[in-house]
């Protein structure tokens, strides 16, 4: 799975959304309430630093069982130290990839989320670059 160039984030703009006061069931249906108490700005809520922030889109379906799907907006945080078994954009040898990055048995890899891919040991003379963390997915609901 291949990610676009990095576009940065500009937090030139601050939209505010309505947030309705009232929880949404997933189960059964409860009366909505008429009123919106406050505002959502997604600028606040997605993105935790902004100097650090960028975002890339998805191709491939390497990650599909961590619910990333191609064509998918993933949101990357730099400032992030990714741990074992986070998800994250990296560049190997030149190449932008979204995997799961693991550490063990003394190396390095990079798994994806579907079992038609091997993991990646990166090995020797490889260069890998971590440009940072998922912090989230936007996608379209299906």
């Amino acid at each position: 799975m291949t990610v676009s160039t990095p576009i940065p984030f500009e937090a030139r703009t601050s939209l505010r959304i309505p947030l309705v006061s009232a929880n949404v069931q997933a189960g059964f249906p409860s009366p909505a309430d008429d009123h919106t108490e406050q505002s959502l700005d997604l600028n606040q809520e997605l993105i935790s630093n902004p100097a650090a922030t960028f975002f890339v889109r998805v191709n491939g379906d390497s990650m599909r069982d961590a619910g990333i799907s191609n064509g998918d907006i993933l949101i990357v945080d730099r400032s992030v130290e990714p741990k074992d078994r986070q998800i994250v954009v990296a560049m190997l040898d030149g190449d932008f990839t979204v995997k799961r990055l693991r550490r063990r048995e003394g190396g390095i890899f990079l798994e994806a989320a579907n079992s038609k891919f091997k993991p990646i040991e990166v090995v020797g003379e490889q260069e890998l670059v971590i440009w940072g963390a998922v912090t989230f997915v936007i996608h379209q609901a299906r």
